[in-house]
């Protein structure tokens, strides 16, 4: 079995030129960095601008010596109320979105990922 000349297209990138950015903040800050994101020019989306998608959650963390913990106190398990975030970003633009992020988070270590996104083309 063959194929006709012309069924092919050139082998591309299997990354696309974006990511996708993942941040976990307290309810109570989550608009402020929402809009950070947005005005950094994550969310993007065809004519849609600062697009995002959030779920609720638990966040718990326990803060260790040297820690100077926006929420709780050294020594002590903590449990917020915290939503995930999740935007999409032009690759180019991702490092200066997270500064951004990380400028208008209140916690002194923000729980992030950045993770690529794969270039449709290249999908089996």
């Amino acid at each position: 079995m063959g194929t006709e000349a012309g069924d092919h297209e050139p082998l591309g990138p299997r990354t696309s030129d974006y990511v996708v950015i993942v941040v976990y903040v307290p309810q109570t800050h989550a608009a402020d960095v929402r809009c950070a994101l947005g005005v950094a020019g994550a969310g993007a989306i065809g004519d849609y601008r600062q697009c995002s998608w959030s779920t609720s959650g638990i966040g718990r963390f326990t803060p260790v010596d040297g820690a100077q913990p926006a929420i709780g106190s050294v020594g002590v398990p903590e449990e917020v109320a915290e939503e995930r975030i999740e935007v999409i970003a032009p690759l180019a633009r991702a490092r200066r979105i997270v500064e951004a992020m990380i400028a208008a988070h209140p916690y002194e270590e923000p729980a992030h990922h950045v993770i690529p996104v794969l270039n449709p083309r290249a999908l089996p």
